[in-house]
């Protein structure tokens, strides 16, 4: 059963189409990717979801409701979280300081905000380690970790991951990755935009490939893994490539 249902949907800067008219679905419990090169539409597919840039037309459906007109505060205690491109923590607030921001909702329970903040540090031990220590003085997969946790703050039903393996070291991705499907495995759905197309194919459930602002392909990852023209594009060769 979809849990976001996307229709038509068309974001504009200014008089610039950037997404021109999209449709795709996610369900719930999957982890669904959307690939496409830089200026594809990615990032403004996103920014639309959570409600931070409006929808020129179409229409966005989350858990049966209509959320295209919604404000972004509004969209959050609805159910959605976004991890924003560039992790954008607040570099002068500690470790501990950002999640509690996230956890802004739930503000008036704050035995709600101890214990989602409990399960953040389960996922990330690290932000544990450094809960004292303010965010820009973090190693920038530090300050990946502190972007989703602050996200997962909100006990989001879906998961916005915009680009988290952005600038990491590849032991890192690895670990971003594994906690990733660890949370989906706890039951949150999650629409993540990745360079990243072999780690993502590998890890998602379902794929949508955009190209200036449009779908041109869409299936099962084990589908996308196999195409020909995915390979090519993103996964580095032909019909001799294997797609691991």
């Amino acid at each position: 059963m979809a849990l976001l249902e996307v229709e038509n949907l068309a974001v504009a800067y200014g008089q610039v189409e950037a997404v021109k008219g999209i449709s795709f679905a996610v369900d719930k419990g999957e982890i669904c990717v959307l690939l496409g090169a830089n200026g594809a539409g990615k990032t403004t597919t996103l920014r639309a979801l959570s409600g931070l840039l409006p929808a020129r037309r179409g229409s966005i459906r989350y858990d049966g409701t209509d959320i295209t007109r919604t404000p972004a505060h509004r969209i959050v205690a609805m159910g959605i979280a976004h991890s924003p491109e560039g992790r954008r923590v607040f570099p002068t607030l500690t470790v501990e300081e950002n999640l509690t921001l996230g956890g802004f909702i739930n503000r008036k329970r704050p035995d709600a905000v101890a214990r989602v903040k409990e399960h953040v540090f389960h996922l990330f031990p690290r932000l544990r380690e450094r809960r004292q220590q303010l965010a820009g003085t973090l190693s920038g997969g530090e300050q990946q970790m502190l972007a989703i946790g602050r996200a997962l703050m909100a006990e989001p039903k879906l998961l916005l991951l915009d680009e988290p393996s952005l600038g990491l070291a590849p032991l890192l991705v690895r670990e971003i990755f594994r906690t990733i499907q660890e949370i989906n495995k706890a039951g949150v759905s999650i629409l993540l935009v990745e360079q990243n197309a072999r780690l993502a194919l590998k890890v998602a459930h379902r794929a949508y490939v955009l190209e200036t602002g449009r779908i041109v392909l869409s299936g099962t990852s084990a589908e996308l893994q196999q195409n020909e023209d995915v390979r090519r594009a993103y996964l580095g060769g032909g019909s001799t490539a294997q797609a691991h």
